[in-house]
């Protein structure tokens, strides 16, 4: 068990936030219309998010098992089809597939870490901070070193269990985050001299810049940045207190992973604007561009170093709630230790980053499906397809198929609560998420 409400709202949380977070979600805000896109982002988050987050929530408690346990005896308990114990499988499988590439990310991350404490970016320009990431995607020996690195650091945690490995680390991490936060925010403040532009980027209400597409990377972002339908906010469910109340617990976790988001826009975009840069989209802004701005500042060496410890406690704190499915099913299928388990688990994603990691060196010619990379397809099939449909599958299976009584009483709200939650889980939700599982199929 999570020890109090606030530690498993912590490691949800910390689950939550992670690499999106911190580039993708600033960056869609400020291009689809700032304020608007932010309104019927927190809109998506209320309505779907929260709705699909109760009931991965709900189900993790109510099977106090691992999800594909847990989805095993609640099918059966409520004589459904068994054909919904897939949404187990898939979620494990999701989180699996997304640790093998996001370790490879993360290892960027604690590399640029090191390089920006080291001074390597001080007085850089754009020429060399591409030249910089470009030598150490080209590295295979350090790509996979970095790599290997955060599995073993993500490994570690898991193994020593709830209370001592994963309640521990969040319950440093995760106040270490927002305090990092709020640090870079003041910094950006007090000396870029564009943190009123910074903040009109990413606030103003441009209504006229959010099109239909917009309102569904809105869905899109409010349903991936709360890491639904991948197992993760279900296993840590089974660990919940019995006494606490599920969506307020949820409602709480969606805002304060929205609170991140819009403060890590408002540390990039000032930046960014005082030096006359392009708010590049993906690896760009993070690894290229921040670099670059942080280069050209005072204390940019020291503050450039905190972003990218931000971005690894951020990382780290995802990674231990992607890999704990798949350990927890171990260790109930094989009567093993947690310290096998995690071993095991984590060896199998290190294996399968490598491929990740080659991908942009002695791989980067190797193309499947539409000439995807072995990354792009990872991130292809777990993020466009495994994602979408089991958050899709848990909404149906928590409004349809499961017994109510179940819902009831791990709900335990008020019958107009209830109800307003059974009709959202039903029929908005799964609507909502489709219509993105379709836009990002096609």
């Amino acid at each position: 068990m999570w020890s109090s409400r606030l530690m498993f709202i912590m490691a949800a949380a910390g689950s939550a936030v992670g690499l999106g977070n911190i580039w993708r979600f600033p960056y869609i805000a400020g291009e689809n219309g700032g304020g608007a896109f932010v309104l019927v982002y927190l809109g998506c988050i209320f309505l779907i998010g929260v709705p699909i987050m109760a009931s991965e929530i709900l189900l993790g408690r109510a099977g106090r098992q691992s999800p594909i346990n847990a989805m095993r005896d609640l099918v059966a308990h409520s004589n459904a089809n068994p054909l919904w114990q897939a949404i187990g499988w898939m979620g494990a499988l999701a989180g699996f597939m997304i640790l093998s590439f996001y370790a490879v990310i993360a290892g960027w991350a604690m590399s640029y870490l090191f390089q920006m404490g080291s001074g390597a970016f001080t007085g850089a320009d754009a020429a060399q901070a591409t030249t910089a990431f470009d030598a150490l995607t080209d590295d295979v020996g350090a790509v996979v070193g970095w790599h290997t690195l955060f599995m073993a650091m993500t490994i570690a945690i898991a193994a020593r269990g709830v209370g001592a490995g994963l309640e521990s680390t969040v319950k440093i991490l995760m106040p270490a985050l927002f305090f990092l936060l709020v640090v870079l925010v003041i910094y950006s403040a007090v000396t870029s001299g564009k943190f009123t532009a910074g903040l009109s980027f990413l606030f103003s209400f441009n209504i006229e810049k959010l099109t239909w597409n917009g309102v569904l990377m809105a869905m899109g972002q409010a349903f991936f940045t709360l890491s639904l339908g991948m197992g993760a906010i279900m296993a840590y469910g089974a660990y919940m207190p019995k006494d606490t109340s599920i969506i307020s617990t949820a409602a709480t976790i969606a805002l304060l992973d929205t609170v991140v988001a819009l403060m890590s826009g408002m540390v990039i975009f000032p930046l960014v604007f005082a030096n006359g840069l392009e708010t590049a989209e993906g690896p760009g802004l993070m690894f290229v561009t921040l670099p670059l701005a942080f280069g050209q500042m005072t204390g940019g060496a020291f503050f450039g170093a905190v972003f990218f410890l931000l971005v690894t406690f951020a990382a780290i704190t995802s990674s231990i709630s992607l890999v704990e499915p798949a350990i927890a099913w171990l260790i109930e299928r094989l009567k093993t230790t947690r310290t096998k388990a995690a071993l095991v688990v984590g060896g199998l994603a290190w294996l399968m980053g490598l491929g990740s990691a080659f991908s942009f060196n002695v791989w980067e010619d190797l193309h499947f499906v539409n000439g995807m990379t072995f990354f792009d397809l990872m991130d292809y099939v777990s993020n466009n397809i495994l994602l979408p449909l089991g958050g899709v599958l848990i909404a149906l299976f928590a409004g349809w198929g499961i017994d109510q009584q179940i819902t009831r009483d791990q709900l335990a709200v008020s019958p107009g609560v209830y109800q307003i939650w059974r009709f959202v889980t039903r029929f908005i939700a799964p609507t909502a998420v489709f219509l993105v599982f379709l836009l990002a199929f096609f």
